[in-house]
């Protein structure tokens, strides 16, 4: 941590990145990469942190991406706070900065798109079918534009990490992808940007959603019948003031598939529901058993 470090150095264009980046390969430097959309909070902050002990060069893309949001999402209202977010990661020694515009990402005529399948097909690729393929299509630019030895993500959006290490493994792209553990609030609230659109009385209530699901991730662990325990979630949730509730699944924590008690395979337990107008989404891991 550095509070009195200067503030890190914006690039816009691709031809300013890749300058840089050709600076650092030069001094025989490693690059990590940390993709992101602003707005930028604590956990935002720990995947800097993490990716300054795993290179010597750290790189922080803001941008919003609108391939990735359906019409009456909220791409307009997304929050957006450069100049705050810039201060924040001079606190972490952010090296560089890339925040293009959405011109100077896609470009006039722009027609190319990666096509997900697997991972991606289920639980919001159901709900929110465009959405993969934006953030697949977006982070696959980044990769080719920065270049990182790594690039980190947070497992907050744990469908998200599934589907990026899908298309780095599917694609052969030279880079590692390492997922980190969701930063909480101290009630297990999992931050998000998007939390600045709760109310308070609905910030108070929010935890409602980690707690629920950490109780089907107990029972399901102990070998309770997932529709069950699935069940009892939603009415917990409901009771609390949520809806819709759009999913809890009790998934395969590598595929995203089905998951079973006793075989051994690592699980997660995911789920994404309404507070208000605010969509909340968290995942938390099936205890393992001996």
């Amino acid at each position: 941590m550095a509070p009195n470090a200067p503030l890190p150095k914006i690039v816009r264009t691709v031809k300013d990145l890749r300058r840089h980046i050709t600076i650092f390969r030069k001094a025989g430097e490693t690059v990590a990469l940390v993709p992101t959309m602003g707005a930028l909070h604590d956990g935002h902050l720990k995947l800097v942190e993490t990716a300054k002990k795993k290179a010597q060069r750290a790189v922080v893309s803001i941008f919003v991406n609108p391939t990735q949001f359906a019409p009456g999402e909220d791409l307009a209202r997304y929050p957006r706070d450069e100049a705050g977010d810039r201060a924040k990661l001079a606190v972490v020694c952010t090296d560089l900065i890339w925040a293009p515009s959405p011109d100077e990402m896609y470009g006039e005529n722009f027609a190319t798109r990666i096509e997900v399948e697997g991972a991606a097909k289920v639980l919001e690729g159901e709900f929110r079918p465009h959405h993969f393929g934006g953030v697949a299509t977006v982070c696959c630019k980044l990769f080719s534009q920065v270049t990182p030895d790594i690039a980190i993500f947070g497992e907050k959006d744990y469908q998200q990490l599934c589907v990026i290490q899908q298309m780095v493994r599917d694609l052969n792209l030279p880079l590692k992808i390492h997922g980190m553990a969701t930063v909480r609030e101290k009630d297990g609230l999992a931050l998000s940007s998007r939390n600045a659109y709760l109310s308070e009385e609905e910030r108070a209530r929010a935890p409602v959603l980690n707690a629920t699901i950490r109780k089907v991730a107990e029972m399901v662990a102990s070998g309770s019948r997932q529709h069950a325990a699935i069940n009892t979630a939603t009415k917990a949730l409901e009771k609390a003031g949520f809806g819709p509730i759009d999913y809890i699944a009790v998934a395969d924590a590598e595929t995203l598939g089905p998951w079973r008690h006793g075989t051994g395979r690592p699980g997660r337990v995911l789920a994404a529901a309404k507070l208000g107008t605010t969509r909340l989404i968290d995942n938390v891991p099936i205890p393992t058993t001996t």
